[in-house]
């Protein structure tokens, strides 16, 4: 897992629990309806621990009860958190969407890492959270999210 801060904001402890702690709104960018693919599991388990879930996919029109989005700029409401389940070589185009949206927040799954749009992301003051899976980080730190 890596984790980058912004200039400016100092790690106070545990930058993770802090983003899973005051972030509460996650846009799931390639959610699937199919119950067998990760971002399905995580958007539920998500859903299920009490965040408030946006699912973006050009090919869905409702996940888990939600509305879905063909594209981040589609959604009405603010976003936080932007839960990417998009190969690395396309992440890029979302971070330029969650920036043009005002997200706090850029997170890419396990398994992704890309490093310009993760600079891109820095440098418009947004968090960034590169090769970590959302549910296993809150899991990790059920106990301290709980109290």
């Amino acid at each position: 897992m890596i984790v980058l801060l912004p200039k400016g904001v100092t790690a106070t402890g545990d930058p993770v629990l802090e983003i899973l702690r005051n972030n509460k709104i996650v846009a799931v960018v390639g959610i699937s309806a199919k119950p067998h693919r990760a971002s399905n599991e995580i958007a539920t388990y998500l859903k299920e621990s009490g965040y408030r879930l946006i699912g973006v996919n050009p090919n869905e029109t409702s996940v888990l009860g939600e509305k879905c989005y063909a594209r981040l700029q589609d959604v009405p409401e603010t976003v936080e958190i932007v839960d990417i389940f998009r190969k690395a070589e396309d992440v890029a185009p979302v971070v330029d969407d969650a920036i043009e949206k005002g997200a706090k927040v850029i997170w890419m799954q396990l398994g992704i890492e890309n490093r310009v749009a993760a600079e891109k992301a820095l440098a418009a003051g947004m968090t960034v959270v590169m090769d970590a899976c959302m549910m296993v980080e809150h899991r990790k730190r059920l106990r301290q999210l709980s109290s």
